[in-house]
């Protein structure tokens, strides 16, 4: 029985079928990760992926039997070609759709590029017509229309796609190699007629390194929309600060730990009355620039959040920073940059007091502001 040598492993049927076969695994596990994707998500996003992802399979086991049997009839080749060409357009397409709503006229960009894939193909099998010379002309010239309109679909998608998505390294990526994965091919079929052992192998590896990329891609995706979802649930819509039940759960965890907290109670003098004068729509945007402020005045000393309707609280956790001078910074600021004023609470933690305790005094010395003169910052003792 003859020894399986380096080269044979490298250049031959059976590198050739290895390699195939460590990339379908790669793919196939794009291809589960997509499709618990659409079972839990229900985006058409994955959809898309799912179906290129599919086709890739179909490519890859066509060429995995290839490579027993390397003559191909015209139209297993051309099946091959446009198979390639699909799952590029598919998995463009599927990448779009995660990081978009697909709008009609989406739609119509879709079914326009699925139509131009279509027509181009018909190339392959209208180009003998335009030769007059030998088989090996004719060929060489059929695949040529669509390979060269696989190099236009790159530079669309770095044109159409790239600006609209997130993760645009990872893309680019993708469409880096592939575009590197294409030309090797090109050149290899073009100027060595597809006997370049290198270029083959070259032409053979990089799609490890492409499918590699487009599996961190999707699970990069996973994990964006993990933190999405964690992040709706501890946030409020509007504000875009810590609802109320986030925030009480960080008092009680503070208390517990007996940290030297202290919690600033803040409330929008005469907010009914601006929501009745000037339309709810206005009130948000109140409410946005307040939060903002807010938010930006505790960025370092602590977290802040909307207890409910108007007012909004701040949780004080480095045990340097001064309650009172933070709040009255913040009832300033709103003063000088909006058109409505705070008035504003504040209470520290004291052996014996409980968290709800403790930010019960500061809504306490809330109160005593806002009924004492409003715009004014008042400390529990």
């Amino acid at each position: 029985m003859d020894s399986i040598t380096l080269s044979d492993v490298l250049f031959g049927p059976t590198g050739t079928v290895w390699l195939y076969s460590m990339l379908t695994v790669i793919i196939a596990m794009t291809l589960l990760v997509s499709i618990r994707l659409l079972l839990s998500r229900r985006k058409i996003g994955y959809f898309s992926m799912i179906v290129a992802l599919g086709i890739v399979l179909i490519q890859y086991g066509q060429l995995i039997a290839k490579a027993f049997s390397p003559q191909m009839s015209d139209v297993e080749a051309f099946a091959a070609l446009l198979l390639k060409v699909l799952a590029f357009v598919m998995i463009n397409i599927g990448i779009y759709q995660l990081y978009n709503p697909t709008r009609k006229r989406d739609i119509v960009t879709f079914m326009f590029f699925v139509l131009a894939t279509a027509t181009v193909s018909l190339t392959y099998w209208l180009a003998p017509n335009w030769l007059q010379s030998g088989d090996d002309n004719s060929r060489l010239l059929r695949p040529l229309g669509l390979e060269l309109y696989l190099f236009v679909l790159l530079f669309l998608s770095f044109l159409l796609v790239n600006p609209r998505i997130g993760q645009n390294g990872k893309y680019q990526a993708i469409l880096t190699v592939y575009f590197v994965t294409h030309t090797v091919h090109m050149a290899n079929l073009y100027l060595f007629d597809a006997n370049q052992p290198a270029l083959r192998l070259l032409e053979q590896t990089l799609p490890f390194v492409l499918h590699s990329i487009l599996f961190l891609f999707i699970f990069e995706r996973v994990i964006e929309l993990m933190q999405a979802i964690y992040m709706s649930s501890i946030t409020d819509g509007l504000t875009r600060l810590y609802n109320r039940k986030y925030f009480q759960n960080r008092v009680h965890q503070a208390v517990q730990q007996r940290m030297p907290v202290s919690v600033i109670f803040s409330d929008i003098d005469n907010f009914k009355k601006l929501n009745d004068t000037k339309g709810h729509h206005m009130g948000d945007q109140v409410l946005k620039q307040v939060a903002q402020i807010v938010r930006e005045e505790t960025d370092e000393a602590g977290i802040c959040g909307r207890y409910g309707g108007e007012e909004m609280v701040v949780l004080i956790t480095d045990p340097d920073a001064s309650a009172g001078a933070l709040a009255e910074q913040i009832r300033s600021r709103v003063e000088a940059e909006t058109i409505v004023t705070v008035s504003m609470g504040y209470s520290r933690l004291k052996k014996g007091v409980g968290p709800d305790e403790l930010v019960k005094q500061a809504d306490e010395a809330m109160y005593k502001a806002k009924t004492s003169g409003k715009n004014k910052v008042v400390g529990w003792e």
